[in-house]
């Protein structure tokens, strides 16, 4: 009887290690199986997004070839024209206000950026963040003093331009964009530089935690246009 209790034991044993063994087996092959699934899938959204934005680059690239055609077919019609001339001057300049054209000019650069604190150290991590209503008090302290063209991270900021918060990004003019913002204006390099007075807005950012360069002035700053789509819906010309 003991012989046959032993031998019980010994294959109960065994049948338990086996069991076991099985378990272990199941469970690693179930989570590469999760590894491999979750891998393919971010492989599939990584090539979805170089796609689109290879899509992107090719059509940015033909709308800049057509408006060069477009400006070289202009400039023949209205040349030893000088109605032609003036009318174009004139829209030249209307677009360089609402923001349709490349411009260059004086002004300054800086750039804001979320604060290095361990957001698990603080009870507010947010307080050390940028968000949109940030961006919005900077572009408008910008524009109060006197900022002829705006860019925040190359996008130009238009009358219509949204800036909005999307988690831990922000969209402006319908980008994703994330910390750091390089913010670049045209205007009186002394008058925008002066945002960094103690008081300003740049200042109370600073009080947050939140990283400000001090603006770098320069003679020469360019911005680019406006790459979207302009649509007014509601606006008309009066008869």
């Amino acid at each position: 009887m003991t012989n046959k209790k032993a031998i019980g034991l010994v294959l109960g044993a065994m049948c338990f290690a086996l069991t076991a063994g099985i378990c272990v087996q199941i469970k690693t092959v179930n989570n590469t199986s999760s590894k491999v699934s979750q891998n393919y899938e971010e492989n599939n959204l990584r090539a979805e997004v170089l796609k689109y934005k290879e899509k992107y680059d090719n059509l940015l690239k033909e709308t800049e070839k057509i408006d060069a055609q477009l400006q070289e077919q202009i400039d023949g019609a209205t040349k030893n024209n000088s109605e032609l001339e003036d009318a174009k001057n004139q829209i030249n300049e209307g677009n360089k206000m609402i923001g349709l054209t490349e411009v260059t000019g004086p002004g300054i650069i800086l750039t804001i950026a979320d604060s290095d604190v361990d957001s698990n150290s603080v009870l507010d991590p947010n307080n050390f963040l940028i968000h949109d209503i940030d961006l919005l008090k900077v572009v408008n302290e910008l524009k109060n003093a006197g900022a002829e063209a705006i860019s925040i991270n190359g996008q130009r900021i238009i009358l219509t331009t949204p800036i909005i918060c999307g988690g831990n990004i922000i969209n402006i003019n319908g980008e994703k964009i994330g910390s750091p913002f390089e913010i670049k204006a045209i205007g009186s390099p002394e008058a925008l530089a002066n945002l960094s007075r103690p008081g300003g807005y740049l200042s109370r950012l600073e009080d947050r935690g939140i990283k400000v360069s001090t603006p770098k002035k320069s003679n020469s700053i360019t911005i680019p246009k406006y790459s979207g789509v302009l649509n007014f819906k509601y606006i008309t010309n009066k008869e």
